[in-house]
Order: structure tokens, then sequence, then C-alpha cells
């Protein structure tokens, strides 16, 4: 197990770095510890394989309980960042509760709504009942309408759509 402590503007170079010195062949599980609370941030993180992100505002016995939750393979994220984002996507809802993302299919939306959180494409899948590369075509083609590089991107351009 691995704690990663990060701060400052550049936390993904800080974690790719990190990441060069620990073996590549079975590398250990690792968290990333920081002050940075941006809903992207922790995305990139856990998109570079992070098993928790944890802030520095969390209570210690929390921090205790999220490295448990680690090693025994869940996965933890700070939900105060959570529902933030999830207050950013209430404009993209309608009367009915429904995403409406123009441009983009009802699928794709909904597939939009679960990357925006940081979900796995296998969780995405088995959240909408659908093939795990199914849900990769989706993200791909995702990418495509919005000139994004990642799905880090994807997430951030999504939530500047409809405003």
């Amino acid at each position: 197990m691995v704690l990663l402590f990060v701060s400052g503007l550049s936390i993904e170079s800080q974690i790719t770095r990190t990441l060069e010195t620990l073996p590549k062949s079975d590398p250990p599980p690792f968290i990333v510890f920081s002050d940075d609370e941006n809903i992207e941030h922790i995305v990139s993180a856990l998109e570079r394989g992070a098993r928790g992100y944890i802030a520095s505002t969390t209570p210690l016995d929390v921090v205790v309980e999220a490295i448990r939750l680690v090693i025994a393979g869940g996965t933890f994220v700070p939900a105060s960042s959570i529902i933030a984002a999830q207050r950013t996507t209430d404009g993209f809802k309608t009367a009915n509760n429904q995403l409406t993302v123009e441009g983009f299919t009802p699928r794709q939306a909904a597939i939009i709504e679960k990357l925006r959180i940081g979900k796995s494409n296998k969780l995405i899948a088995y959240e909408l009942s659908m093939c795990e590369s199914t849900v990769k075509v989706h993200v791909r083609n995702i990418m495509k309408k919005l000139n994004a590089k990642n799905r880090t991107e994807v997430a951030f351009l999504a939530s500047r759509l409809n405003r």
C-alpha cells in the first residue's frame, strides 16, 4: 500500500512521477492524500490507478477506515466532492429527471453523467445494463463529439454543457 501526499497545481504530474518509481509488474495499490477536492483531479487520480482519494479535511477516523477499505479491495473518494459534482449536474435535469445533453443520444447522455462522477466503464456497464465493450464505444464517440483527449476532459467539458 502506498499513501501518496500531493499538493499544488501539478497533481497529475506528481502522481505520474510516483508511479514511475513503483514496480511495473504488480504495482501496489495507492491512495492519494491531497488538500485539493476538485472532482476532475479526483477522477484523474482514479484513472491513473489510485484506489482512493482522501481530502486533507477528512477526519482521522475516516482516513483510517478509508485505508482499510482500499486494503480490502474497495475504492474511496470524498463524499463532499461527489455532492459538489452532483450539484453541477442538476442543471442537466429536466422535469422528468432525464438528462438532456444536446447532440447526444439518451444512452450517451447517461454515460456522460456516469463519467462525470468518476465511474469506471465496468461499473457504468453494470449500472446501465450494457456490455463493457458497448460503453467503451460510447465513450470513444462522446470523446470525438466533445473533441476530448481523455475521460477527465469529457467530465470537465460535460459540466459546461447547457449552461
